[in-house]
């Protein structure tokens, strides 16, 4: 038999490839439909271990949002910029000119703008502690940069640690201990960003070119001058990179941790949602999303400054 003939043809190659399409859509099938059952089967264990009445409840889901219906879509305005509005009764609904930041005379700046610049100097704060912090570590956890085996182990499991509990569940924490407050928040960001910063800069070492490298040693360098003249000036600009999408991620983070005490525009939307505040809310979630798209769009620009346009098209 010749080396032609024990090919397979172009038909059994089609023939074949429909075969394991085949076989691994009835494989995906059987996932999802197990799937499915243990999520229709947890879901009823929940409905009889409580008393929530999931399934009798699940057709008003979504009634709190017409609780959060303004009666007057001006008072979003007023919420906003804390302008009077003509429906304040004396009540906390409506006293949106109570909230004025004054700064000198009848200069103000309005209560959601001052808690929002609040939430964003968290971020920022916690990037920078967290960026100082994991740039050494990053280079002790380096296989190529680490002065010996024993110190890379310990800083890959101090950085696995700190990025191992939830934001919110350190903030909770410090809440606890220090009070509640943006320090808390500060504190719980940080931790969570030198781990998770650290883990993305080490990677970004180990990947480095070691000629220079090579070369400092060869002069007889030290670590310290290795690490300053060899790596740095390869990786400082993917660091940044990654620090500035850090800090999107933070902006959010803050948020969300100030509804446990964290202080900033997270408490106080998590007020308004729980009283019901319609023109107070919907405030304070259009200056959530127009905040959050605006440092997205910046931090994605200046990331391609540094790191160039390249970086963020697809290879192919």
């Amino acid at each position: 038999m010749t080396t032609t003939e024990m090919q397979p043809t172009g038909h059994e190659i089609v023939t074949a490839w429909d075969r394991m399409v085949a076989k691994r859509r009835v494989y995906t099938l059987i996932g999802l439909g197990i799937l499915l059952v243990a999520l229709i089967s947890s879901m009823r264990f929940a409905d009889e271990s409580n008393a929530g009445h999931f399934f009798e409840r699940l057709p008003h889901l979504f009634d709190f949002l017409s609780w959060l219906i303004p009666k007057e879509w001006s008072d979003v305005w007023r919420a906003l910029f804390d302008i009077a509005s003509p429906n304040d009764k004396g009540g906390e609904e409506y006293n949106f000119a109570k909230g004025r930041v004054y700064v000198s005379g009848g200069f103000y700046i309005p209560e959601y703008f001052e808690l929002m610049l609040t939430t964003i100097n968290i971020a920022i704060v916690s990037t920078i502690v967290g960026f100082v912090f994991a740039v050494p570590m990053s280079f002790l956890a380096a296989r190529n940069f680490s002065p010996s085996t024993p110190l890379r182990l310990v800083a890959k499991r101090v950085m696995e640690v700190l990025r191992a509990f939830p934001e919110i569940v350190i903030a909770g924490l410090f809440a606890a201990v220090l009070s509640i407050g943006p320090v808390a928040a500060i504190i719980a960001v940080s931790l969570h960003t030198i781990g998770a910063l650290g883990k993305l800069f080490y990677e970004v070492v180990e990947n480095a070119d070691m000629k220079s490298d090579d070369g400092l040693r060869a002069v007889g360098a030290n670590w310290f001058e290795r690490v300053r003249f060899a790596a740095v000036p390869q990786v400082l600009p993917n660091f940044t990179s990654y620090a500035l999408l850090r800090l999107e991620i933070n902006v959010r983070t803050s948020t969300i941790i100030g509804a446990v005490g964290g202080g900033g525009i997270g408490e106080e939307l998590k007020l308004s949602i729980s009283r019901g505040f319609g023109a107070k809310t919907v405030a304070l979630v259009l200056l959530l999303f127009v905040t959050i798209v605006a440092v997205d769009q910046f931090s994605a620009w200046l990331r391609r400054k540094l790191v160039g346009e390249h970086a963020f098209l697809l290879q192919h």
